[in-house]
């Protein structure tokens, strides 16, 4: 790890701004003039007052919904507590609301749109802002679900094809109101009083995102902005398919939030002459790409610090070509949000083979640890590890060990000897493809699971991918897979009492490697099939369970409780004599959390066999595969108090708010059977 001492938390800038009669210096001390002549006008000195920044990791404030993920500090925390244990079972659904307004239907009836919708309102000043299934903001109101305004596309009919993104994001001055939202290439602000474009931000209201050179691919993201002080930050995202071992950086950018002016770029894979190159040998900095921030980001507004989850570098399962540690790969990198200058980072996976990025927005958070105050900040990853760390020096709050790891046998490959591991907390997921962790529920089914596993490379975490062979050994089996672990959910942190609630999922993931056809790539070894593995008699390969939310005290690094979500397989014939209780399953939801209770579905149920499920595996037992319940956990023990079966599994984070007086829960559900749409909830006023 890399860190720089930091000499101030805020940067104070000298603006001066003059009249005849009158000069402002903000940031500076008053200064009176010696020996005014008399023929000159009196001057007056005067200090404008610095900008009042929320402090961070209390969650939303206000009964409102600030950001995406309930603040800029990620914590999806709400202190509402209207709705509590004693009458969360009143809760009814009040409100519906489509993924698309029919406005656009009227346009293009024929219109088609993701079945997955992601996004979460931003709810300020009563009114919900969100992006619909199509990318486009639509405004509404957040008491009855009813249109107050829609973007309109760009080109008319022409612009409305579009892809889901994951939200907007929210600024004001006081006296100016702006929604900035990316879709497609470009980024947009819009006034949020009526959905109209800023003519002078950017060029008639948009700014445009294809940065990069023509002959790399299309700007894309499915993530959401953030504006930090009166900067927006933009990433963007990559196919992990990758034809050559050159390709475009996945640069992080920050706009000005009234111009749409470019402040800064930071690079992340470094580039001539910037910190980090020497961790890719043989210049592979100068052709190696991706590596973007795919997900989300958190910020310090106090501090003026962003924080930046880095993700996996060309090409994220063979490394042969970039040999070395590769910053800032998979790792966590802190910035001046003033000037984009990197004040620390931890590089979370050496060399990274496995796409263990770190999938969710790092999460800001007060703590307490042995009688000392810490401003804090958690990354969570694939790997089922929280990393946690001071957010303004970078030093570990625990410590965080290097271990040795199984290397690599595939030619060319130089894996890292080490890879880093936190002392606290300890991992909130099953870890490592091992016999002591294959499925157990009788002998036979062992005898069977141990079967399977047998075809294939196995090993403790961090066991690097192997070359699939037609008489030999099928790939690797990874665990936790390569999406979790940890995943783009993230978790929810209570500030009142430190506790961090984390989902997370135990699904298998088999890294296979092919070897590079010279007419195709110039890669030597390409991703195989990279299909999730089933076990015995259509069960999962491992115990479960196989989604969990696990609970730690974060003033202690220690787990308090763990308890499956979801019912999983247990009535697969083969165990459903057993009577099992919940099993858990793997549907990656993301929980909300107020003052009294945990809310958390069981994630979308948008897999189908085929593509990386094989066809013989039971959908139900696959990654992303979640189910219609919808609950209410009690904060203390994990117990249920609350829940509902939906139409359709949860796709996007839960958020709450005060709507008149009334507190309002809601959740986005759909599947490729049901049209998503928005639900709300609220207690019965009868």
């Amino acid at each position: 790890m890399s860190r720089r001492k930091r000499t101030t938390t805020t940067q104070k800038l000298a603006t001066i701004f003059t009249t005849s009669s009158i000069i402002f210096l903000a940031g500076c001390e008053p200064q009176q003039e010696a020996n005014p002549s008399d023929n000159e006008p009196d001057i007056e000195i005067a200090v404008l007052p610095e900008p009042i920044y929320a402090p961070a990791g209390l969650g939303a404030q206000e009964g409102e919904w600030q950001a995406y993920g309930a603040d800029i500090s990620s914590t999806k925390y709400t202190s509402l507590a209207q709705i509590d244990a004693t009458n969360v079972n009143e809760l009814e659904i009040v409100w519906r609301r489509p993924a698309v307004d029919g406005y656009y239907l009227e346009m293009n009836p024929n219109q088609r749109y993701s079945t997955t919708w992601n996004a979460a309102p931003v709810i300020k000043n009563n009114v919900a802002y969100i992006t619909n299934g199509l990318g486009l903001v639509e405004a509404y109101n957040p008491g009855n679900g009813e249109t107050i305004w829609v973007q309109e596309p760009a080109g008319g009919l022409e612009g409305l094809p579009g892809a889901p993104t994951r939200g907007v994001a929210y600024w004001s001055d006081g006296t100016d109101e702006r929604i900035l939202v990316q879709r497609g290439i470009y980024l947009y602000a819009l006034n949020a009083q009526t959905g109209e474009l800023f003519p002078d931000f950017g060029v008639n209201g948009r700014v445009d995102l294809q940065l990069m050179p023509p002959e790399f691919t299309r700007f894309r993201w499915g993530g959401a902005p953030m504006v930090v002080r009166d900067t927006v930050l933009i990433g963007q995202s990559m196919s992990d398919t990758f034809d050559n071992k050159e390709a475009y950086r996945g640069d992080v950018h920050a706009f000005d939030v009234r111009t749409g002016e470019i402040l800064w770029t930071y690079n992340t894979i470094p580039q001539e002459g910037q910190f980090g190159t020497d961790t890719w040998q043989d210049r592979s900095w100068s052709y190696t790409g991706h590596a973007p921030v795919w997900s989300l980001f958190s910020a310090d507004e106090e501090l003026g610090m962003v924080y930046m989850p880095i993700t996996s570098s060309t090409n994220d399962m063979y490394g042969g070509h970039r040999v070395g540690d590769n910053l800032f790969s998979q790792s966590i990198v802190a910035v001046d949000v003033e000037t984009g200058q990197r004040i620390w980072h931890f590089q979370t996976v050496h060399h990274g083979l496995w796409d263990y990025d770190p999938p969710a927005a790092p999460i800001l958070m007060d703590i307490t640890v042995d009688g000392r105050e810490i401003k804090a900040v958690t990354q969570l990853t694939k790997q089922a590890f929280a990393f946690v760390f001071d957010r303004e020096t970078g030093e570990p709050v625990w410590d965080i060990e290097e271990r040795q790891v199984p290397q690599s046998t595939v030619p060319g490959e130089v894996t890292s000897p080490t890879q880093p591991f936190p002392t606290k907390p300890a991992a909130f997921d099953r870890q490592g493809a091992t016999v002591d962790n294959l499925i157990d529920f009788t002998p036979e089914i062992f005898a069977e699971a141990l079967e399977i596993f047998n075809n294939y490379v196995t090993g403790p975490m961090f066991t690097p991918p192997s070359v699939r062979t037609e008489n030999g050994t099928q790939g690797t089996i990874q665990l936790p897979g390569s999406q979790g672990g940890a995943d783009v959910q993230g978790a929810a942190f209570d500030p009142e009492t430190g506790y961090l609630y984390i989902p997370s999922i135990t699904s298998p993931f088999v890294a296979d490697l092919l070897p590079g056809d010279p007419e195709v790539t110039n890669l030597a070894y390409t991703k195989g099939s990279r299909r999730w593995v089933g076990g015995p008699q259509g069960l999962p390969l491992f115990k479960p369970p196989y989604g969990r939310i696990t609970a730690i005290n974060m003033n202690t690094g220690d787990h308090v409780w763990m308890v499956p979500n979801g019912d999983g397989p247990r009535d697969n014939p083969a165990i459903a004599h057993l009577n099992l209780g919940q099993l858990g399953a793997p549907g990656r939801p993301t929980p909300l959390l107020t003052k009294t209770l945990l809310f958390i579905g069981e994630g979308f149920t948008n897999q189908r066999p085929g593509g990386r499920i094989p066809r013989e595996m039971p959908v139900e037992i696959a990654t992303n595969s979640g189910g219609p319940m919808f609950r209410a956990y009690d904060k203390t023990d994990g117990s249920i108090v609350w829940e509902v079966e939906l139409e359709a599994g949860t796709t996007s984070p839960p958020i709450s708010y005060l709507y008149e007086g009334e507190q309002y829960i809601t959740v986005a559900i759909g599947d490729r059977e049901y049209g998503p749409e928005l639900v709300a909830f609220k207690l019965n006023s009868n």
